[in-house]
């Protein structure tokens, strides 16, 4: 009824093209407007104002030839202050945009490596916005933002690029665990070195202890019973510590002691070849 009227609505974020037998005459805005078609006046179509998306997927080639799909998001939107150039001068927007795309990303990925190109993301978008902002601009168009979103390598690239990782760490991991080995045996050593000092303390005090007590259990000895030599009393005392030790190895169910012939009488021997490594001791020094 509106246009039997010669009145027309254009919507809110849209604009409307008025002809005048075809020629472009106005942009209309939002709102009502009248266009008398006996004179002519008609709408020619409308243009939204609206920022709109893009998806572009385009396949190239690395610097180190592996073959990715590059995953680019575009926002773009008409200039409402160009809409006769957004109208007029392109027939396919979104393919135009498609173009410029594909041929900066052909260009800029190609001098990068697989990694670069994941690290370097945002260079890549700048530049795809950079060109496409000087490019569209001719055509009544503004671009809004350009995003890489995804980079994505063939399937077998990226399972190779998982299985280098996980050889990786699984590497770093093993080192780790080495060390970790080293550092608990170099501790186990150090522990076992502290141990055998302190044991050798031990035993030294212990020899010192026996032999200040043999000392003077020899003294008293000979003051006591008058008429014995030292010789007499260290006879005594090594026959009393044999005996002992045949004790305790009787006592024991479990001994390893292994039994050689012996009698009482070698202990006379022990004691004489004792005497003999104490003399050639205080020879030798």
């Amino acid at each position: 009824m509106g246009q039997v009227l010669g009145c027309v609505q254009v919507d809110q974020s849209t604009v409307a093209i008025k002809e005048t037998f075809g020629k472009f005459d106005d942009v209309l805005q939002p709102g009502c407007h009248c266009l008398p078609w006996c004179l002519g006046s008609q709408v020619a179509g409308h243009l939204s104002l609206r920022v709109q998306q893009l998806d572009v997927r385009c396949e190239t080639k690395t610097k180190d030839n592996v073959f990715v799909t590059v995953v680019a998001s575009i926002q773009y939107r008409a200039l409402a202050d160009s809409a006769q150039d957004a109208f007029y001068k392109l027939s396919n927007t979104r393919n135009q945009i498609q173009a410029y795309v594909f041929d900066v990303i052909r260009a800029s990925v190609p001098k990068l490596d697989l990694d670069s190109s994941f690290e370097q993301k945002n260079d890549i978008a700048k530049t795809v916005e950079s060109e496409l902002e000087k490019a569209m601009s001719h055509y009544g168009y503004e671009i809004v933002q350009t995003l890489i979103v995804d980079i994505e390598p063939d399937v077998h690239v990226k399972k190779a690029m998982n299985e280098i990782n996980a050889a990786s760490r699984m590497r770093e991991a093993a080192s780790e665990k080495a060390e970790a080995e080293k550092i608990l045996q170099i501790k186990r050593a150090e522990g076992e070195a502290e141990s055998k000092y302190l044991s050798g303390l031990g035993i030294a005090r212990q020899r010192q202890a026996i032999v200040d007590g043999l000392r003077n259990s020899v003294l008293a000895f000979s003051e006591s019973v008058p008429g014995t030599s030292s010789k007499d009393v260290m006879d005594m005392v090594l026959v009393t510590q044999y005996f002992d030790t045949l004790k305790d190895i009787g006592a024991s169910s479990k001994s390893n002691a292994v039994f050689i012939p012996h009698g009482p009488g070698a202990v006379k021997d022990i004691a004489s070849q004792i005497r003999d490594g104490l003399l050639q001791g205080k020879a030798a020094e």
